[in-house]
């Protein structure tokens, strides 16, 4: 069950305001007595307890996770196509390759990122002054540098060099210069290195990060920079001795009764309202009585509702299938997406092309309604409209596997690496043939990291990971002009362009020798 306690997540203003602004007239000057500052708040273990629910409120808006996060991600891969002409220009723009500065989904994330930063750096920088309950004070700064270690993670995978915050901002002068990719990654190490050595392996109190989260979040940075050897260690040990974590059954990771399975490693926690309100105030601090949040997912892909982005004809015919030749047909397609003729509703009502609004999927040759299944509310509602409260599964154990297989490959241990992907085969509901298969040998370094992304395709296809594993992959050369996956790609598009309001406010953005704004833009 989630922690409804736990996740009402709110605080006072003053402790979310990015500076402290000095009025010219001093008879201006007063300080409001029920709006205590930053430095009159932090006395105790609760009050360092409320800051750090404030990183979590955050994490799960409408800025991040409940909305513009995982468009972003989406939208940066081949696993999802337009479901037709209704999409906004915002996220048509990303889905094309046609990103400009001041796009507003990009924006939003830009700003949700850097409120989880100084929201965190508010956490550590007054973690030192609590005595009263030094575990619990531990606890907040390690969850703040997880947070923090996360966020410049997003931040140099989609933007590359980027502005560093280590402390709190207390005045409108202290801008930071783009800081080099480099930088930007020994910070991401050091902050999820010291998280890890902070947090528990378990945790009571369901949604907030341990040290299974802090680790593997971890390897996927060293990964993306190139190191497999430390990603490994990282990695091994995000499940010491294989007590923590476990695959469950594939469709048990995606809806609301199984969420804090042994599978799930972080989740961002939401909430059905009862109500088809969805708070569109996006920063999480706007929630009348501390309500807690939903997410707008389920309105955004569901096949009954807006069908704005849905699964990518590469995509869903990536899946082995024995029409084609496989041996058996995997059975994660049925459990990713919904097609016309599937039931839904606890099987009361049967899906129809004219409830799909939009365009239609070519799968094996055979035109075809399809739309997303994953953290859809159909399988037991048949509401057009309705913000929903299951949970966002960030990372999971079966990726885990997945990158432990790229690291034993690339660091030519062959024979790991197919154990590790034969594992995730294994799964409950899944009982794929083991590696090799006819369609996909592994006799080669080459042979092997195919197979590698094949698994990951069909395993975590729409959960916002193909994106940075396309810009991982095509520098190990794994793709050519004849297999590109995004055939909008130019060098421009490896990053997002530094938003225009960035550019616009910040003076000293290339005051470190880094260009203000990334090349093509």
């Amino acid at each position: 069950m989630k922690n409804t306690t736990a996740y009402k997540l709110i605080i006072v203003a003053c402790i979310t305001t990015g500076a402290v602004i000095i009025a010219c007239n001093k008879k201006l000057d007063k300080t409001n007595p029920n709006s205590p500052t930053v430095d009159k708040y932090f006395k105790n273990s609760s009050e360092l307890l409320g800051g750090t629910n404030a990183i979590y409120s955050i994490f799960h808006s409408a800025q991040l996770i409940s909305r513009e996060w995982f468009f972003l991600h989406d939208t940066r891969s081949d696993d999802v196509a337009a479901g037709g002409g209704q999409l906004e220009p915002p996220r048509a723009q990303l889905l094309n390759g046609a990103t400009v500065p001041t796009n507003a989904v990009m924006n939003s994330v830009w700003n949700g990122l850097y409120t989880v930063i100084h929201r965190a750096n508010t956490v550590i920088d007054n973690g030192p002054k609590i005595t009263d309950n030094a575990t619990l004070r531990d606890r907040c700064v390690a969850e703040a540098k997880f947070f923090r270690g996360w966020a410049y993670f997003e931040l140099v995978s989609l933007w590359g060099p980027v502005p560093i915050y280590t402390t709190q901002v207390t005045s409108p002068d202290q801008f930071q210069p783009r800081a080099t990719a480099d930088a930007v990654y020994t910070q991401i190490f050091q902050d999820l290195k010291d998280a890890a050595a902070g947090l528990d392996a378990t945790t009571t109190d369901l949604g907030r990060v341990t040290k299974g989260a802090a680790n593997a979040t971890l390897g996927r940075a060293y990964m993306q920079k190139g190191d497999y050897a430390n990603a490994k260690t990282a990695l091994l040990a995000v499940n010491p001795g294989g007590s923590v974590y476990s695959l469950v059954n594939y469709q048990d990771n995606f809806d609301e009764e199984h969420e804090f399975n042994k599978e799930s490693v972080l989740e961002a926690v939401f909430f059905d309202r009862g109500d088809n309100n969805f708070n569109w105030g996006y920063t999480g601090d706007d929630q009348p009585n501390a309500q807690p949040q939903s997410t707008v997912r389920n309105q955004e892909y569901s096949p009954i509702a807006w069908r704005n982005l849905i699964p990518s004809n590469r995509y869903l015919n990536e899946f082995e299938n024995t029409a084609t030749g496989a041996t058996k047909t995997d059975p994660r397609f049925a459990m990713s997406v919904y097609q016309t003729g599937d039931k839904y509703n606890n099987n009361a009502n049967t899906l129809t092309d004219a409830e799909q609004n939009g365009n239609v999927s070519v799968v094996n040759g055979v035109q075809k309604k399809i739309s997303w299944r994953k953290f859809m509310l159909i399988y037991k509602d048949n509401n057009t409209f309705r913000p929903g409260g299951i949970n966002q599964r960030i990372i999971r154990y079966a990726e885990v596997l997945l990158m432990l297989a790229e690291c034993e490959n690339e660091l030519n241990n062959p024979a790991a690496a197919i154990g590790y992907l034969n594992q995730v085969r294994d799964r409950p509901g899944v009982l794929m043939p083991h590696y090799p298969t006819a369609q996909y040998p592994t006799g080669t370094k080459d042979q092997i990291a195919r197979a590698i992304i094949h698994e990951k395709t069909v395993e975590l296809g729409g959960e916002e990971v193909r994106n940075r594993d396309i810009l991982r992959w095509r520098k190990k050369g794994y793709y050519t002009t004849t297999n590109e996956p995004i055939s909008y790609y130019k060098a421009r598009d490896e990053f997002l362009p530094i938003p225009q309001a960035e550019i616009d406010n910040n003076p000293r953005l290339e005051a470190a020798g880094v260009s203000r704004q990334n090349n093509g833009y």
